[in-house]
């Protein structure tokens, strides 16, 4: 929703954040496309490759905020592009632009963290609405200043750290929101589901918004924005209410100490954590992609640039049906972020803007799949009273790495090149995810198979849809 959504939850930075598959299937089992019968295998296999529709088809209440997010998104990928231009525009700086990853930092770990307390101890219906009415507010003002005749830059950093305080006490109460909304053998596609509708605006919104800065003006890109936000609210006003649970305790710092010290006592959670912020702090390329389609005389392409990202994430996204037969979850986080990295290297060193694409491509394609692992690690082992706390921190993990990584870009590339900030970026991911897989032996051992965290809550869920009464 907003400038989020499943993605990196940040006003105008990153790619992608999801979380598929839980509860995996065994490979022949029904549940995970297989058939008894060998002459059905071939389409069994290939429908196992495509997202599961039973959580739109079963919840009237999961299609409202699927076709909620899918709208803001959608606009909110137009601002994606616009705010980086407009600074670009005023300043002419890459530290600049980087600098917008800066000012949302801190209201990103301060509302994080306090917006997973939140999460849980509010009905968490109310706080969506009231967190994208906000953010709605806030894109509005983006459009009066693009509209004034001598546009100001201190309103892009004001309404960035506004716009991240808003998303960071919004996304835990979405990533909490859904186990409530969608039966426990359908989150896997609910989150392969999520994950499509961020690709999907992801892919049709920055290639728009090229076009429609370029043609139209950034005016048009923040009303267009504005618009899906009062279609959103309308949406989103017709959920049904989601109140605390019971055994929630109320927002305060104690409660946030408690979410601390359960991911603290839970190392190959942190280990998910560290390395997806180093990947993001070393390879993200967001803050110098405009200065790089001008290196490479193609400021057509800037909007394609922005668009590579989640279109390998929606191709990873459409082929993800792979992921609910494999177990060691961790060891595909680190393997991914790592050629994530390596996607990055490419991409600084090639000099056909064809080639950068692809690249990029390829990296959004890893990231996605090391957030698929990702979410599924944490959807898995984690209890309901502790969900929006640890989302607040998952927040954290996804988003500060990202804004980071835009101060790193911005900089590398004012004190190298740009194409340097990219490259050697990417092999500082690398380098890092791989020190980071030694020191961490607990997240490369991780099977959900056997973890003890991961069979309590299969026992736990099952516990109580048996003890739920049947229509």
């Amino acid at each position: 929703m907003g400038w989020s959504d499943p993605g990196r939850t940040t006003p105008w930075g990153g790619p992608t954040r999801v979380g598929p598959p839980q509860d995996a299937p065994s490979p022949g089992s029904h549940a995970a496309g297989g058939t008894p019968a060998a002459p059905d295998a071939r389409p069994s296999r290939t429908r196992s490759l495509l997202p599961d529709l039973a959580p739109w088809r079963e919840s009237a209440d999961f299609r409202r905020l699927w076709l909620s997010g899918l709208i803001t998104h959608f606009g909110s990928s137009l601002t994606f592009v616009a705010l980086p231009v407009q600074m670009k525009v005023l300043t002419g700086s890459a530290v600049a632009v980087g600098a917008i990853g800066a000012v949302e930092l801190v209201p990103l770990i301060v509302f994080g963290l306090y917006g997973g307390a939140l999460a849980d101890a509010l009905d968490k219906r109310k706080l969506i609405v009231r967190t994208e009415a906000g953010q709605g507010l806030l894109c509005a003002a983006l459009l009066v200043n693009a509209l004034t005749p001598t546009p100001a830059v201190w309103p892009l950093y004001a309404v960035a750290a506004f716009s991240s305080a808003l998303v960071a006490v919004q996304r835990p109460a979405l990533d909490s929101l859904v186990p409530r909304i969608v039966a426990h053998e359908h989150l896997p596609a609910a989150a392969s589901l999520n994950s499509l509708r961020w690709s999907v605006g992801g892919v049709a919104g920055p290639a728009l918004a090229g076009v429609v800065v370029a043609y139209a003006g950034l005016g048009w890109a923040y009303g267009v924005d504005l618009a899906t936000f009062v279609v959103s609210v309308v949406l989103v006003l017709g959920l049904g209410p989601s109140p605390a649970s019971h055994e929630a305790a109320k927002p305060s710092l104690r409660s946030i100490a408690e979410g601390a010290r359960y991911a603290w006592s839970r190392k190959e959670l942190l280990g998910t954590y560290a390395i997806d912020l180093a990947a993001m702090f070393f390879a993200m390329p967001l803050a110098v992609l405009p200065f790089l389609a001008d290196e490479l005389d193609a400021e057509w392409s800037l909007g394609l640039m922005y668009a590579a990202l989640p279109a390998g994430a929606l191709l990873a996204t459409l082929t993800s049906g792979w992921t609910s037969r494999v177990h060691r979850h961790g060891r595909m986080v680190a393997l991914a972020a790592a050629c994530w990295g390596l996607a990055m290297v490419a991409a600084g060193a090639v000099h056909d803007v064809g080639l950068v694409l692809l690249f990029l491509v390829l990296a959004g394609s890893f990231d996605m799949v090391s957030g698929i692992f990702r979410g599924a690690m944490w959807n898995q082992t984690i209890p309901d009273e502790l969900r929006g706390r640890l989302a607040g921190i998952e927040l954290l993990s996804y988003s500060v790495g990202p804004q980071l990584g835009q101060v790193r870009a911005g900089g590398m590339a004012a004190w190298t090149s740009v194409r340097t900030s990219i490259w050697a970026g990417g092999v500082l991911c690398v380098g890092a995810v791989g020190l980071l897989g030694l020191c961490l032996p607990g997240l490369m051992r991780y099977d959900v198979r056997t973890n003890e965290h991961a069979v309590r809550m299969r026992s736990v869920r099952s516990s109580t849809a048996a003890a739920r009464p049947h229509a």
